[in-house]
């Protein structure tokens, strides 16, 4: 794709951030309305949780998808379309009297999200120049970041005063604002290539895709799966019995933030794969010091939670810019964009489940901070062997 405009048009990219707030919070909120949701519609708990399965199916799944469809000369159509989708499914959830319209809505927020994400990230990258590439990328995934880590408690203190449908209208006025933002700021995209699905699909045969997205993968298997069980590992006796995992996991967010926005002036010192690879050794390491600090003091494990989140955030900045580099003159970035988001999930939900294994077999806990870092130094030695 070429690039079309210049530093006028890195406003865009602060609507799109916006949207992407309003998506992280989308993306993590529901979990915590479980018991308000439940109680209204008188539903069982397990029927209840089917709310954020059916969100992530159609987030990392059907996005991949629709992206595939979409023609590449109406990517600004496309975008706001999504999210438009996004938009009117949260405002329909915050509206439904019945469960299954709760349902099917949350099916549409969730590809409206997915589809957004994807899209976002490619159109960001060419109304910049391309010295400010990363830190696009950056800015919007600091957005996503803030809005798992800020906009989640607070539309869940608000909910639990006016109600679990506030947060909905929350999330719907803040998509409603980036779209009206990106209506009147965002120009005509030109440049991306027209292909036909079956060129698309060739990104399949990428080797250098391929190899973005195992890293990707990895990465999510090592370091969502041992959030997975973050609680469970640090209210164990043997590391430190903690009671209250909010503390944690609130060091562990503003790190993801602080690490997604500051990424962005680092891409524009150190190649993609470079950073790549410094990420995932400091990964590796920090997992390692977690089990060690814990034994001492759980306290201590501070400082390793918040580089966790930092480097782990920050990893989708260069994994998302090389991807769109390597499509750059092939078209299909935006798939690759899409494709990098499902493995993201995939990779979370292995991790999720190799880490019950530990559980299952009732195996020593620290396996779970071992078994992560050694994932990911994994992925730092098959990321260096391509440098």
């Amino acid at each position: 794709m070429v690039k079309t405009q210049n530093n006028s048009n890195f406003l865009a990219v602060y609507f799109i951030a916006i949207g992407a707030f309003s998506l992280g919070m989308s993306s993590y909120i529901t979990a915590g309305l479980l018991p308000l949701i439940q109680h209204d519609f008188n539903v069982s708990i397990t029927l209840t949780a089917q709310l954020v399965t059916v969100f992530t199916l159609a987030y990392g799944l059907g996005s991949p998808v629709i992206v595939a469809l979409l023609p590449e000369n109406k990517q600004k159509l496309g975008l706001l379309s999504a999210l438009f989708i996004f938009f009117i499914a949260n405002f329909i959830s915050a509206l439904a009297t019945h469960f299954s319209i709760l349902f099917i809505s949350r099916l549409f927020a969730g590809i409206g999200a997915g589809v957004y994400l994807a899209i976002g990230i490619a159109i960001a990258t060419t109304v910049v120049n391309p010295q400010q590439r990363g830190q696009a990328i950056s800015m919007i995934m600091g957005g996503m970041a803030a809005g798992t880590v800020l906009g989640v408690p607070i539309g869940l203190l608000i909910s639990n005063q006016l109600g679990w449908q506030a947060s909905m209208y929350m999330i719907s006025v803040l998509g409603g604002l980036a779209f009206i933002g990106l209506y009147f700021k965002l120009p005509q995209v030109q440049g991306f290539k027209v292909q036909s699905l079956s060129e698309k699909l060739r990104l399949l045969q990428d080797r250098s895709v391929l190899k973005i997205l195992f890293i990707s993968l990895l990465a999510a298997v090592s370091s969502l799966g041992f959030y997975t069980y973050l609680f469970p590992f640090l209210n164990s006796v043997d590391f430190g019995a903690v009671q209250n995992i909010t503390p944690f996991l609130w060091f562990w967010g503003v790190g993801g933030i602080l690490g997604s926005i500051l990424v962005g002036y680092v891409a524009k010192r150190v190649s993609n794969k470079r950073l790549t690879s410094w990420i995932m050794l400091i990964l590796s390491i920090v997992f390692l010091l977690i089990p060690f600090l814990a034994k001492w003091n759980p306290w201590l494990t501070l400082v390793p939670i918040v580089l966790w989140g930092a480097v782990g955030w920050a990893l989708q900045v260069p994994q998302n810019e090389q991807l769109i580099i390597e499509r750059e003159q092939k078209g299909g970035g935006e798939l690759a964009v899409a494709l990098n988001e499902s493995a993201l999930y995939l990779g979370s939900a292995i991790g999720a489940g190799m880490g019950g294994l530990i559980f299952y077999f009732n195996w020593p806990l620290w396996y779970l901070p071992v078994f992560a870092s050694f994932i990911v130094f994994l992925g730092f030695i098959y990321q260096m062997k391509g440098n």
